[in-house]
């Protein structure tokens, strides 16, 4: 039985053995290395040969042992003498040849940085092997030279005719845009808007900068006159201006585009003005006969005034002399005599010391200067509407450069408005011409000249007003309650720290004056607060932290530390004074 089994087994054995050696795999022989070569050797294409195939790759057959339907082959290039360390590859199955446009062939060399116009070298191989990429085998290395082209963008201009005007100048005026440069690049290019006067061939050109990979750019009509009047265009007349988009890549390959061009009707743009002269160092205003630093003139936006009225409320000091300039420097600048304004003319000149309103009018070349001032008339004020009544008694204060501040009792009913001299502006657009001001809006609001009435307050009442023209671009008022005046804060002696409500009130005594005699603690702090609870209108100090006693301390609203208290505790009388923005103690 054991026996057998024996006989059983080796059959098997030998059974697996004979059916093994039936089934050997094929043997594939190993094939042979390619021999490559090329049509050219030296290539120099242009923007013309973008679609055209400008090189063309054969090799030989490698022989592998299966169909050549099932060849695979890969195209190596590189910069020369990289050994292929940064190869890029193009794979083709079943064909030994391949070809490359010029386009393409200018992407790789752009990728690779190389400047357009000089010439190169590149190494190419190609590597053979079955599907699976099994037995690969590599060519012979070509080496070949080559030049890189410019490969510009296509520039497209919305409008060839513009008429932008000083009434649309933030609304959009022209739309460029361009085809992407150097196709086949694939880091960022960077895009430039250029413009230059029509005719002078890019010889001094402007940028507009555009940034990287955008495709188009909207300019303002605004911007579009900027581009006119930057190029010699006088304003008000007609220019024609060239455009281009220069495109460069991350490694300063550079391309320009084609030229549009566009004939802009420009108009005279928003000018400014400023007030340089020898009074600008004593008053705070900058250094003296320093237009950088001189203060700028609020500008007349009222249609028929734009870019023609100028004006200013400003301290001067006694025989202070100074001029006027259109921008920061000397280029354009102004003087006069007789209230006549001459360009390059003889200094202003004011014999006494005080507050000023300087006004130009560049349309009809006149200025006027007079007493500057700001005061209450209306059917709500005690002056009625007579502006003769205005002044002095109902008078604001000026405590710095285009700012009143002034308290007065208005009536529930009745109109009013502010004005800056004793008589109604006649009608008339000119540089002597009075102001009155005027807004729909509540505190805050912008202030039109000649404006319709301000809205009625809600209580009669006695008010705080500010006429604010500190931002030149934007003059604005501001009323709140002036029926309380409180002294907080942690330095009162005996009173509760920073209660509102438990807190001393002040004695008004007109004219923006309060005064209060109260006992001070030493070193400690303190703040004004017009009411009985937060969020009423308050005073900080702008003094600097001074904590002199019988001299003024500046004092400001828009927010800030607090005041300190004197240096030795004892009983103070502190006067605030809201028309010359001052606190004294004393």
């Amino acid at each position: 039985m054991k026996n057998m089994r024996k006989l059983f087994y080796l059959g098997l054995v030998l059974g697996i053995a004979a059916c093994t050696k039936v089934a050997d795999l094929p043997f594939y022989k190993p094939g042979n290395s390619v021999v490559l070569s090329s049509n050219f050797t030296s290539v120099t294409s242009t923007l013309a040969d973008s679609t055209r195939n400008v090189i063309s790759f054969n090799w030989t057959n490698p022989q592998h042992g299966t169909d050549s339907a099932n060849y695979k082959y890969v195209l190596s290039i590189d910069s020369a003498g990289r050994n292929f360390s940064r190869e890029i590859t193009k794979t083709v199955k079943g064909v030994r040849n391949t070809a490359i446009t010029g386009r393409e062939l200018n992407g790789i060399l752009l990728n690779y940085g190389f400047a357009l116009g000089r010439t190169h070298s590149l190494d190419v191989k190609v590597a053979s092997s079955y599907g699976n990429n099994n037995e690969k085998l590599e060519s012979n290395v070509l080496r070949i030279t080559v030049t890189p082209f410019e490969d510009p963008s296509v520039l497209v201009s919305q409008n060839a005719t513009l008429s932008p005007s000083l009434a649309t100048s933030n609304d959009p005026g022209n739309t460029f845009t361009w085809t992407r440069s150097f196709v086949g690049y694939t880091a960022d290019i960077t895009y430039t808007l250029q413009y230059d006067s029509a005719g002078k061939n890019f010889a001094s050109p402007r940028d507009f900068a555009v940034g990287a990979n955008r495709l188009n750019v909207t300019l303002t009509n605004f911007e579009m006159n900027e581009t006119a009047l930057n190029e010699g265009v006088a304003g008000g007349n007609p220019g024609r201006i060239e455009y281009r988009v220069r495109a460069v890549t991350a490694q300063g390959a550079t391309s320009f585009s084609n030229t549009v061009n566009v004939l802009i009707n420009t108009y005279i743009p928003i000018l400014r003005f400023y007030m340089p002269g020898g009074y600008q160092s004593a008053t705070g205003n900058g250094n003296n006969w320093d237009p950088g630093t001189a203060p700028e003139l609020i500008r007349d936006i009222r249609p028929e005034a734009m870019n023609k009225l100028y004006y200013t409320y400003i301290y001067l000091p006694a025989n202070a002399e100074f001029k006027v300039t259109q921008g920061r420097d000397w280029a354009i600048n102004y003087g006069g005599t007789n209230n006549n304004l001459a360009q390059n003319g003889a200094n202003f000149t004011v014999s006494t010391a005080g507050v000023y309103r300087v006004s130009i009018d560049r349309a009809n070349m006149k200025y006027d200067i007079r007493e500057g001032r700001m005061g209450f008339v209306g059917g709500a004020t005690g002056a009625g509407w007579n502006p003769g009544a205005s002044f002095p008694n109902y008078a604001m204060g000026h405590p710095e450069k285009n700012l009143f501040v002034g308290l007065t009792n208005l009536n529930s009913s009745g109109g009013w408005k502010l004005i800056d001299f004793n008589n109604w502006n006649s009608g008339d657009i000119t540089a002597a011409n009075a102001r009155s001001y005027g807004s729909n809006g509540g505190s805050g609001s912008a202030l039109e000249v000649n404006g319709p009435n301000m809205p009625d307050v809600s209580a009669t009442g006695r008010y705080r007003v500010i006429w604010d023209g500190r931002n030149v671009n934007s003059i604005r008022y501001e009323i709140s309650p002036a029926n309380e005046m409180r002294v907080v804060g942690d330095g009162l002696t005996g009173v509760s720290a920073w209660n509102p409500g438990a807190s001393p009130q002040m004695t008004y005594s007109g004219n923006g004056v309060w005064t209060i005699t109260v006992a001070l603690e030493a070193n400690r702090d303190i703040k004004f607060l017009a009411g009985n609870a937060w969020g009423a209108f308050d005073y900080e100090d702008a003094s600097g932290g001074s904590q002199s006693t019988g001299s003024p301390r500046r004092i400001k609203w828009d927010g800030g530390p607090n005041f300190k208290t004197p240096t030795t505790a004892g009983t103070y009388t502190i006067t605030l004074n809201e028309n010359t923005q001052t606190v004294t103690i004393n």
